[in-house]
């Protein structure tokens, strides 16, 4: 299994664990993943032995800030979203790409959106959305663009078998190519990257191509790639984190370290009672009071950094 799949495996096995899908479903996705019936088995009864037995309990937060659950008067992310339309732009070896975008009048500046292992979904257009309500160009790339798009799969099971098929240069050269639709589109204006769960570490790989363009990254608890490095790279980086998440926590202190390398502008956030895809208001982890807060961080880092 290649590093991709091996993340979306373990994720698998943890929806299963915490209850989100049935173990009949979480074998068939595994399945699709290229496992073994033995192995997949071995795996769902592991993470299941895991929480029985209690060692999926929160990681240490260590020394990094951490932000708790929003007063009040933060909570509830924004009704307000401008509609996305679907848009087609060419890509690297003759790609058409996919993606939904929706823009303000006068963008402060331009936003590349990275969606989850299910892909191109309603709620990642909806940010993108969101973004251009508060005043950006956004646009939500398609990785399975080569493939027909996300919808032309049956279900979120094969939408994350085909996502592990694909090698992880194909996914960075796809946003690179996104980001020169930013730029075409919105000209002279500063460009950042915002990526959830498998996006979150998609755009670690795109901070890491060091792309000149690329004036700010917020990877929401995305896994960091093996052999990445940031030296080059002109990216202010928000790390969003969340304090339940076991999956992606341990990576945590080797992204900080990595960025402080690079010498890299960058706040690695914490929030805490918070689980894995927290901020995805259609799922079964989804916490609307940090999801408030994390939105509120993010619009003050791209206003900082971007606007």
């Amino acid at each position: 299994m290649n590093e991709t799949q091996q993340y979306f495996a373990t994720e698998i096995a943890l929806d299963h664990a915490d209850g989100i899908i049935p173990r009949r479903e979480a074998l068939r996705r595994l399945l699709l993943l290229g496992l073994t019936v033995a192995s997949a088995s071995s795996l769902l009864t592991a993470c299941e032995g895991d929480k029985n037995e209690g060692t999926g309990a929160p990681t240490d937060a260590g020394d990094e800030p951490s932000v708790s659950t929003p007063p009040p008067s933060v909570t509830g992310l924004p009704d307000a979203a401008v509609p996305t339309e679907s848009i087609t732009f060419p890509g690297v070896d003759g790609r058409t790409l996919q993606g939904a975008w929706a823009t303000s009048v006068r963008p402060l500046g331009a936003v590349l959106v990275m969606h989850e292992n299910r892909g191109l979904t309603d709620h990642i257009a909806n940010v993108a959305g969101r973004f251009a309500a508060a005043g950006y160009a956004a646009l939500a790339l398609d990785l399975l663009s080569e493939e027909g798009g996300t919808k032309s799969f049956a279900d979120a099971g094969e939408v994350t078998g085909a996502l592990g098929q694909i090698m992880p240069a194909r996914f960075v050269e796809d946003m690179r190519s996104a980001l020169d639709e930013l730029a075409r589109r919105v000209p002279e204006k500063k460009i950042g990257a915002i990526g959830f769960c498998f996006g979150g570490g998609v755009v670690w790989r795109l901070i890491g191509s060091k792309d000149p363009r690329l004036a700010a990254a917020a990877p929401f608890y995305g896994p960091l790639p093996s052999g990445v490095d940031f030296v080059g790279s002109k990216a202010a980086v928000l790390g969003v984190y969340a304090e339940l998440d076991t999956n992606v926590n341990g990576s945590r202190e080797t992204a900080t370290s990595l960025l402080e390398a690079a010498g890299l502008k960058h706040e690695i956030v914490t929030f805490l009672g918070a689980n894995h895809a927290f901020f995805n208001d259609t799922g079964a982890r989804h916490n609307p009071e940090v999801a408030s807060a994390a939105w509120a961080k993010v619009l003050a880092w791209f206003g900082e950094n971007l606007a």
